[in-house]
């Protein structure tokens, strides 16, 4: 088994494990989280205050309204799935853990009627195939451009270019879930099992030797950092990655936190204590500042890997289809702004450095990365409250189509202005899962500045 970790707000930010309190030291709050979070980026040309200004003043604002249209908020998932690495039965009893998954009606015709595919023609086309796959019938009548569509989102649904571990959205356990509905914030899902999520996740799937002990206590940071610098450039991106991740878990736990919970109501707010816990540079022995500056990791490669795949979106055959044509053409061009967006980013990460060796080695390197990954997909299914396991699952198989995108850009580059995407595709459920994770990764950087303002006045 194999894992690395991080996944996202409240749902999936509950997975953390909640060390015993700490008290929080007096003096300049605000610079004890954030004095080293500025500047320039470890293996990468950018700078923290590029990404702060780009993010919270363009990109999130956008985002955000994209991510509330009926396209992007119904995702389907199966959250019925057995854990595959050890037997383990227990779910989380506390009503925040709770999933509230969708009846069928509310779903719109076009996402339900073809979830997989992403345009009226696709949809259409696929309803005629399995009619004619039951009937035992060769439809003749079919395009040799049509019939190779067909083959092409049959080879898709086998592909080995997953870095997922993708639900069968045709199971009778799978079910559409409004994520506008269920959203990720604290559910008090902690302890033992949370901690054994964690665990799995970054001992044994960040190639990290057994020897090396994570940060976790004083005296581990030097011998553990020294490693770290020492191995290649793609797997230290790997770990930061994890590290970003689990970052944008905390940061979101510590912004969405239950405040007060009595029978009339129920109050979300940001809980300064928890986010000084996670990230003060006194408090976790200098940790906080370096998974802060994993999370600006993280969001450059994932923004890098948007500008890349605009090509897939921008042909005209190309819909994010509901069966509401008016609104899904304004959405579509909606996506295309964002896109165009951020690729106009000064500064993106440049991923020609990943596997830039040996031809032999750097595919062998190359397997084993989309390995671990896959398996941190499938440690979610282990997760055991429902709402964690919820955004679990979505993010990670955003960050897993964020990979497919960066290690696809031979195919990307050649797909046609019209017809099949001949060698890449994208599924809807990737496409939801891409868009949300970067949502949360962009929330995260967004919330960083009202913790700054926050932490100021503290003063």
């Amino acid at each position: 088994m194999a894992v690395c970790g991080g996944l996202r707000v409240l749902g999936f930010a509950a997975l953390l494990l909640l060390l015993p309190p700490v008290a929080v030291p007096h003096g300049d709050a605000e610079r004890r989280c954030f004095c080293q979070v500025t500047g320039h980026i470890d293996d990468c040309t950018c700078d923290v205050e590029t990404i702060d200004a780009f993010n919270n003043y363009k990109l999130f604002p956008r985002l955000n309204e994209l991510l509330e249209s009926d396209y992007f908020r119904y995702y389907k998932v199966n959250l019925k799935k057995p854990c595959p690495f050890w037997n383990d039965s227990s779910h989380c009893g506390i009503r925040d853990c709770a999933v509230q998954p969708c009846p069928s009606e509310e779903v719109p015709d076009g996402i339900r009627s073809g979830s997989y595919k992403y345009s009226e023609e696709a949809n259409n086309l696929a309803e005629e195939c399995e009619e004619a796959k039951r009937l035992g019938a060769v439809d003749g009548s079919l395009s040799k451009e049509t019939q190779e569509a067909v083959l092409q989102w049959t080879q898709h649904d086998d592909s080995s270019d997953s870095f997922c571990e993708a639900d069968d959205i045709y199971s009778p356990d799978a079910e559409y879930v409004d994520l506008l509905l269920n959203p990720e914030r604290y559910t008090g899902y902690k302890g033992p099992d949370a901690w054994k999520i964690w665990n799995s996740i970054y001992e044994e799937n960040c190639f990290k030797p057994q020897n090396v002990k994570r940060p976790l206590a004083s005296g581990r940071g030097h011998a553990f950092y020294k490693w770290l610098k020492g191995v290649c450039i793609e797997k230290r991106a790997f770990y930061r990655l994890i590290s970003g991740l689990h970052a944008s878990i905390n940061i979101h736990l510590s912004a969405r936190y239950l405040l007060q919970d009595t029978w009339s109501e129920k109050k979300w707010g940001p809980n300064v204590t928890e986010f000084q816990q996670r990230f003060d540079e006194v408090i976790t022995r200098g940790e906080g500042p370096r998974r802060l500056k994993n999370l600006y990791f993280l969001y450059l490669i994932e923004l890098r890997a948007l500008s890349k795949v605009l090509p897939f979106f921008e042909r005209p055959g190309f819909q994010l289809y509901t069966g509401n044509p008016s609104r899904d053409e304004e959405m579509k061009n909606q996506l295309l702004e964002i896109l165009h967006l951020a690729k106009s980013f000064p500064l993106h990460f440049d991923e020609n450095s990943f596997f830039a060796g040996n031809p032999k080695e750097a595919a062998k390197l190359k397997e084993e990365f989309r390995l671990h990954f896959k398996n941190i997909s499938k440690i979610m299914d282990c997760v055991g409250c429902f709402k964690c396991r919820l955004w679990g699952k979505l993010q990670t198989q955003g960050l897993g189509t964020v990979l497919k995108i960066l290690f696809s850009e031979n195919l990307i580059e050649k797909i046609p202005e019209r017809g099949p995407s001949h060698g890449f595709q994208l599924s809807r459920q990737e496409i939801v899962a891409l868009f949300n994770a970067f949502g949360r990764i962009s929330t995260s950087v967004r919330e960083l500045e009202n913790f700054r303002s926050i932490l100021r006045n503290m003063r």
